[in-house]
């Protein structure tokens, strides 16, 4: 349970990160980079309001 609330807390950090510093998202083959893909695209969409 830990290492999956790091995991997600990992990806909206660098979605967060990617959104402000205008970088393209990372996308890796398998599903649990896709489920990062989604964690860090929140991240970005939080990002993206929290700075507008």
């Amino acid at each position: 349970m830990t290492q999956t609330f790091g995991g997600l807390l990992l990806g909206f950090l660098i979605g967060s990160g990617c959104r402000w510093f205008d970088l393209p998202l990372p996308a890796p083959p398998r599903i649990v980079g896709a489920l990062l893909v989604v964690a860090m695209t929140l991240g970005f969409l939080g990002a993206d309001l929290a700075l507008s």
